[in-house]
């Protein structure tokens, strides 16, 4: 067990028990790279070598680059973004508590490109994950959507193809959150924050998601964390936030691994040279770990 302390808050981190192959580097513990904001979230690595995150209440994105302890703005307002990815182009796609889903281009111009279901404006998009043909995967909750502003009665998950209005695919979550899709983007992953539970969908070959199974549950949300941001590796084990840290399952639903960590985790991204850096947000500060294991980004 580890205790570290990083921009004056406490982190506990006690090394997984592994089953097989480790996947925490051996000897690594995480280090705080960047910290004092209000509740970061949605972290995405650039190619070009630095990493972009949300901070929710800040309506702000902020770049972080390695080798830096601090982290300077990269869009303001940001619609109080949250779940960042990229089209396969490389332009970045916001999922946006303002009710929006927006791409960003090279020159940070902004484009809506979902904002209503069947005339209905979508409640507080969370997560978003992308195709190799452009399709957005993405959920919508209604954190961050005040009960007179909602006009959805339910929480969806969608699909948003490109140039077209957004298809709902589940509506059985109360409160869907993170969305990501296997490496082979046969299936895509949709976890639930109030129940803890993960359910995997087989996408078909003209992007909708057909067999809904129960894939696993990393417990319902409590103040050490819940079901939130998910990353798969190169090897299709997925990792999800949950209470206490970051559970690991092997794609045959096989709980690999627990990591234990004292802080609420709000969300995971690779990143690095070879990819084997997790990244974590948390409230106020975002987190670095060394990895055993190879992550997967497209």
């Amino acid at each position: 067990m580890i205790l570290l302390l990083g921009f004056g808050l406490l982190l506990l981190f006690c090394a997984p028990q592994v089953k097989g192959q480790q996947i925490v580097a051996e000897g690594s513990s995480p280090e705080a790279v960047t910290s004092g904001f209000q509740f970061t979230e949605g972290p995405y690595w650039h190619s070009d070598g630095y990493l972009l995150f949300s901070d929710i209440p800040a309506n702000t994105i902020y770049k972080w680059t390695p080798g830096s302890k601090e982290s300077e703005v990269f869009m303001k307002p940001s619609g109080h973004s949250n779940g960042i990815t990229a089209t396969p182009e490389g332009m970045l796609v916001l999922a946006q508590h303002d009710g929006k889903v927006s791409v960003v281009n090279w020159d940070k111009n902004v484009t809506t490109v979902a904002k209503s279901y069947e005339g209905k404006r979508l409640n507080s998009p969370n997560d978003a994950t992308v195709a190799s043909d452009g399709t957005i995967y993405f959920s919508d909750p209604p954190f961050g959507v005040s009960e007179e502003k909602r006009e959805l009665s339910f929480s969806g998950v969608y699909m948003l193809k490109p140039n077209e209005t957004p298809k709902l695919q589940f509506d059985g979550f109360s409160r869907p959150n993170g969305v990501v899709l296997s490496p082979d983007e046969s299936k895509l992953y949709v976890n639930d924050s109030s129940t803890g539970r993960i359910l995997v969908f087989d996408r078909t070959e003209d992007g909708p998601l057909t067999n809904k199974t129960e894939f696993a549950n990393v417990g319902q949300a409590n103040d050490s964390g819940a079901a939130d941001g998910m990353v798969v590796d190169s090897q299709g084990r997925l990792y999800s936030t949950g209470p206490g840290g970051v559970t690991v399952f092997a794609p045959d639903r096989e709980e690999i691994t627990f990591i234990e960590i004292s802080n609420q985790v709000t969300n995971l991204e690779w990143g690095g040279p070879n990819l084997n850096d997790l990244y974590m947000t948390t409230p106020s500060t975002v987190y670095r770990l060394k990895m055993a294991v190879t992550g997967f980004k497209k």
